[in-house]
């Protein structure tokens, strides 16, 4: 099953991808101008990568879940995705990905962060829910 994992920021959007279990990618992130252009670059994404399902970033249990799952509800409809979509908690994922950026590369708000943090999300939830 093909995977792509959303980090939804209302600046950038981190997208990474996986074919295998064993196997995610961060893919170049949206760079988030309005919503509408937003969700085409992810719909876009999806079929290029014949995507079966998503996994999004959602903080799990916070006083934001119930925004954020609207917020994300509404972005999906946009996109217009039939496939399955699953949630996973992206506690610390945003942190963890800088540290792992740290003393490689310039840290430059272009969205590799937000990619390295969908790429964590999509590892969690691979390791939680594949045998």
């Amino acid at each position: 099953m093909k995977h792509l994992a959303i980090d939804l920021g209302l600046k950038r959007i981190g997208l990474a991808y996986s074919a295998h279990k064993d196997i995610v990618t961060p893919l170049p992130a949206v760079i988030r101008k309005n919503r509408n252009q937003a969700s085409a670059e992810v719909k876009k994404a999806i079929k290029e990568w014949e995507v079966d399902a998503v996994v999004i970033g959602i903080p799990l249990g916070g006083s934001s879940e119930d925004e954020m799952r609207r917020r994300i509800a509404h972005f999906m409809n946009l996109v217009d995705f039939e496939g399955e979509i699953f949630y996973q908690d992206e506690a610390g994922s945003s942190l963890e990905a800088e540290h792992m950026m740290k003393g490689k590369i310039k840290y430059i708000r272009d969205g590799r962060v937000d990619s390295l943090s969908a790429m964590i999300i999509l590892q969690r939830f691979l390791l939680l829910n594949t045998k």
